[in-house]
């Protein structure tokens, strides 16, 4: 292939959207373990009931941390001051280890994130992540 094919190939790649790597229907088993702190409420419905330790997740997908009317660390403010917008990427390394992802995000070397709990699996966090797409604003639910 030519140079010019590649790059229309790659400028197309980039055009489409990402779409979550998971499986929404695993991930909507797999929150249940993230209800104990985070809910899932659009304006009009509750889609997933939880507590209210962490903030809403509807609509996470593209926000920047640390946006959401909530309590949220110093580290965390942090994080979104200094550019962080949610993406499978980024949930995903966070879910795994909050605080070391955020001191490392943030270049702090102290501090703490407020969430304590650890995905102990890449692709559950992945599951997730696919089922926050599928009832998100952008998912017409």
């Amino acid at each position: 292939m030519g140079p010019r094919l590649l790059s229309a190939i790659a400028l197309v790649a980039l055009a489409v959207p990402a779409h979550a790597q998971g499986d929404a229907e695993a991930g909507e088993k797999d929150f249940r373990q993230c209800a104990a702190c985070h809910m899932i409420e659009s304006p009009d419905e509750v889609i997933a009931k939880g507590g209210k330790v962490g903030p809403n997740l509807y609509g996470v997908i593209g926000r920047a941390a640390g946006s959401e009317d909530f309590a949220y660390s110093d580290l965390m403010l942090a994080a979104g001051e200094n550019g962080l917008v949610w993406d499978e990427e980024s949930f995903t390394a966070y879910t795994q280890d909050p605080t070391a992802f955020l001191r490392e995000y943030t270049g702090e070397s102290s501090g703490r994130g407020k969430m304590t709990y650890k995905l102990r699996k890449e692709e559950q966090a992945a599951n997730i992540w696919a089922y926050l797409a599928s009832v998100g604003p952008e998912s017409g639910s």
